[in-house]
């Protein structure tokens, strides 16, 4: 169940996938008692910050993104009075092209950069939130390689949110690893939600990678695994995929809901709008 209750927190970069939009029906299918939160593919957070539980456990395989959580946690004023600056010298160019040269520069910076490096979480912020559609995706480098978004005057540093999110992770336990080292902590009672790589609807169709590796066949086969080892020692379970044949093969053992979520993050504008996914839960 969502606890509301006017929080001020809400996610600070745009994610691929994330669920803003879909909390609402996501929720309905949700517990509304449980003991600890976790969130191994935390993105976002838009389901972490909408649930505002208050001893929550979040980890992303992303380094960088998990760095910037931890950025924040531990000293948002200085992400703030650093962002501040960026969006003053964007903002003051007259052109967009001068904008993109900015952009470019940046990127070509963050790249550069050490993950854990304080300033490639500044930058991480600044690139989302002028890149375009707020993607992020990595190239088989290992390198952020999304194109400028054209975006006259975005708003780079929202300081209101960013102190919210902070007030908000002070209880919340962060972590860079792989999902299983996470949740091989949680314990009968508690709530894990899984949102993954999406499987391919077709073998065609290539859902954005967010960084290097991918997800494959196999490892969707891994997560049901662990999916199935939570659901056995009583845990509260649940996971969003696509609508793939795969996916409804997995978990046919499991509870199956079909939602239907507004996809806004696609490069092709016949690739956004109402796609049909599933919400898996053994409860």
């Amino acid at each position: 169940m969502i606890n509301d209750k006017n929080k001020i927190a809400k996610p600070f970069v745009k994610w691929v996938g994330g669920k803003g939009r879909l909390v609402p029906d996501l929720s309905k299918h949700f517990p509304d008692q449980y003991g600890d939160y976790y969130e191994p593919f935390v993105g976002g957070g838009a389901v972490l910050f909408a649930l505002n539980h208050k001893k929550a456990h979040i980890n992303d395989l992303n380094s960088v993104l998990i760095s910037l959580y931890l950025f924040i946690k531990n000293d948002a004023h200085k992400i703030i009075n650093a962002l501040k600056k960026i969006e003053s010298e964007y903002h003051s160019l007259k052109t967009i092209e001068e904008k993109k040269e900015l952009f470019l520069k940046k990127r070509s910076e963050f790249n550069n950069l050490q993950n854990d490096s304080f300033e490639k979480a500044v930058l991480f912020i600044f690139l989302n939130k002028t890149c375009f559609n707020g993607m992020y995706r990595e190239n088989s480098k290992g390198e952020f390689n999304v194109p400028f978004g054209k975006h006259e005057k975005p708003t780079i540093c929202d300081e209101q949110n960013l102190l919210a999110v902070q007030d908000y992770l002070k209880n919340v336990t962060i972590t860079n690893s792989s999902y299983e080292i996470q949740t091989s902590k949680a314990k009968a009672g508690d709530f894990i939600y899984f949102d993954p790589p999406y499987h391919p609807l077709n073998p065609t169709s290539s859902f954005t990678s967010y960084q290097a590796g991918g997800f494959t066949e196999k490892d969707q086969e891994k997560l049901r695994d662990e999916f199935k080892r939570l659901a056995d020692i009583g845990c509260k379970v649940a996971l969003s995929n696509s609508n793939a044949e795969l996916i409804n093969e997995l978990y046919k053992d499991f509870h199956i809901h079909k939602v239907y979520a507004a996809r806004a993050i696609n490069s092709k504008a016949d690739g956004r709008g109402k796609i049909l996914e599933v919400l898996v839960t053994n409860y």
